[in-house]
């Protein structure tokens, strides 16, 4: 008998040499099937997510604010797992697109400080009452998102005090990353060096150090995580 088709997840990458990560792998080991796409590099995005189990859209060197074309097509896009009620996961870039998207802003700290590093984490009352949070995530970013309207704010810090959210039943959005395995993360150490001398920013060998200490505790909340978003296909 032919293998059963495994249900796909949509998945939103902004760079040719990008990838899913660990959040790929454990969605893989689930029992999903991933479906890339590029926009950035011309790949079109799906008029309905109902041969899809779910979205998520990862992050990116560019803003949520920049006028490129594919950002703008990306964001109207959002209204697609909004409006059918799909499993929709934003990360970072994703997260501030869903916030563009909703009517909130996305911007820089007003004193400048940005989250480049290890930072600790607070899970509010609604976070706490949905899992167990880690207490330092990995963060790489410049600017913020306010929480959109009718949001339920899961997670906060201190210089950027919205880190997770929930809106409506289905639709997520963090501002860290809990998804880079070892590789990746020694990548963009290497090649985001120069961001290191903003203010705030931790030097590179303390993002190493730090997953020594912090990155199990954050890839056992991020397991947990996906399977409270998408759940798991049936057998």
């Amino acid at each position: 008998m032919p293998r059963a088709e495994r249900p796909r997840i949509l998945t939103i990458l902004h760079q040719e040499t990008s990838s899913p990560g660990r959040v790929g792998h454990l969605l893989v080991e689930s029992g999903f099937d991933l479906d890339i796409r590029r926009p950035p590099l011309g790949d079109p995005l799906p008029e309905t997510l109902e041969h899809h189990a779910g979205a998520v859209v990862f992050g990116g060197p560019m803003s949520a604010n920049d006028p490129d074309d594919f950002v703008k097509r990306e964001t109207e896009w959002l209204a697609v797992p909004l409006k059918e009620n799909r499993p929709f996961l934003g990360i970072c870039l994703g997260a501030q697109m869903l916030v563009n998207h909703l009517g909130g802003k996305v911007e820089g700290h007003h004193q400048g400080l940005v989250e480049i590093g290890w930072y600790g984490l607070q899970a509010t009352d609604e976070g706490k009452a949905l899992m167990h949070w880690p207490e330092m995530v990995y963060q790489f970013h410049r600017e913020g998102f306010s929480l959109p309207r009718d949001a339920t704010l899961l997670a906060t810090a201190d210089a950027y005090p919205n880190q997770a959210f929930r809106y409506g039943d289905n639709a997520w959005g963090i501002q860290f990353h809990a998804e880079l395995t070892r590789v990746m993360m020694q990548r963009w150490v290497v090649r985001g060096a120069q961001r290191f001398e903003l203010p705030g920013a931790q030097p590179g060998r303390d993002h190493l150090g730090g997953r020594l200490v912090w990155d199990m505790h954050l890839k056992r909340w991020l397991v947990e995580f996906l399977e409270v978003i998408f759940g798991r296909p049936q057998r």
